[in-house]
């Protein structure tokens, strides 16, 4: 099993039909400001963001 799991989110910029009603409301990077966010969880249940684009990562 392994210790993280990813999630991406749906890009702001995103067809709606590949992201449903909920379109318009990624997350961004707070360093670069790229949708292209990942959701890390952890094995101690611990929620992080990394970013794809520049390699970021908060919480």
């Amino acid at each position: 099993m392994p210790e993280y799991a990813l999630r991406f989110t749906c890009p702001v910029d995103g067809p709606a039909s590949a992201c449903g009603a909920r379109a318009g409301s990624a997350l961004q990077c707070p360093s670069c400001g790229s949708s292209h966010v990942a959701q890390v969880l952890g094995d101690n249940g611990g929620i992080s963001f990394v970013c794809t684009a520049c390699g970021h990562s908060w919480s």
